[in-house]
């Protein structure tokens, strides 16, 4: 019950500043009203007539109440880009995020996880520092530097690859391998630190001193307990690449959450970019409960 009413606070938190945050950047979104002549030519009335009208113009007290009142009753409003119901916009969005997350997920960590171990096994001996110094260096790449050099290398040079929208595998593996190569470094690092952790405390030396093999020593008494912070890790990396895929999904021009929300950002469209940020507020907030309520089953002394 505690750790629930922590979560509440978290998402009563993020749902104010989900709300103050749009009306907090400059402008507004009176530009999708008209050209920049037209707005120009128009009265200070009929300018509050169009903004009482489309919902943004009346005190902000009423505002964050229909805002709460829409995400009781999931009507989250209408977008003011095209029309739509900001629920439909971003439930057509978001299967295609999830795609593109779940993928490099699955991949970064297998891939993560078996060379931060190996890493971890080789620390003094040859390939150890080469691997740690890659991991240092792919942890740096910006992603969205990565991206555009992926995009002129398959895309432009060779034309071997689809740069740019969705609709077939092929279309995933530029912006998966920008995700995965850009993540692996992360992975790498933690479960290489976890791993030495765990090779050099107490229990597993003792291990070693009475004469236990060290590739049983390894997998019974060292894999298991170093894994156990990589868990966590993963489910929190999901809300958080998932948030982050704003960056890659406008550079391939990806129709996932990412460019939905880098879209609304642009036009200021206040309803749309409330629905956005919840929903990605709350792919965090959820899979750092799920980490929170699994990371016992998994490891008993967290239990007590």
């Amino acid at each position: 019950m505690k750790r629930l009413l922590e979560y509440g606070a978290v998402v009563a938190v993020a749902l104010l500043i989900n709300f103050l945050l749009p009306r907090a950047l400059p402008g507004g979104p009176m530009k999708l009203f008209g050209s920049p002549e037209a707005l120009s030519r128009l009265t200070e009335a009929e300018r509050l007539q169009i903004a009482q009208q489309y919902g943004f113009g009346r005190p902000l007290p009423e505002q964050f109440l229909d805002y709460l009142t829409g995400i009781l009753t999931l009507d989250l409003g209408t977008s003011l880009s095209d029309g739509r119901p900001v629920t439909e916009a971003i439930g057509g969005a978001l299967p295609w995020t999830l795609l593109l997350v779940g993928t490099a997920i699955v991949i970064t960590t297998l891939l993560g996880v078996a060379l931060g171990v190996l890493g971890a096994l080789r620390r003094r001996r040859g390939g150890g520092g080469g691997l740690l110094g890659t991991a240092i260096v792919l942890d740096s790449l910006p992603a969205f530097w990565l991206g555009m050099l992926l995009i002129v290398l398959f895309g432009v040079q060779l034309g071997v690859l689809p740069t740019y929208g969705a609709g077939s595998p092929a279309h995933l593996v530029l912006p998966v391998t920008t995700l995965v190569v850009t993540g692996l470094g992360y992975f790498f690092l933690y479960t290489r630190s976890s791993m030495l952790a765990v090779l050099t405390s107490e229990p597993v030396q003792h291990a070693h001193a009475r004469g236990v093999p060290y590739g049983q020593l390894v997998r019974r008494h060292a894999l298991r307990p170093a894994l156990l912070p990589v868990h966590t890790i993963v489910l929190m990396e999901i809300g958080f690449l998932a948030a982050g895929a704003i960056v890659i999904e406008t550079v391939f021009a990806y129709p996932g959450l990412g460019r939905l929300t880098f879209g609304a950002i642009t036009a200021r469209d206040y309803p749309l970019m409330q629905g956005a940020f919840l929903v990605l507020t709350l792919m965090v907030v959820v899979m750092n409960a799920i980490a929170d309520a699994t990371y016992p089953l998994l490891d008993p002394r967290a239990r007590q």
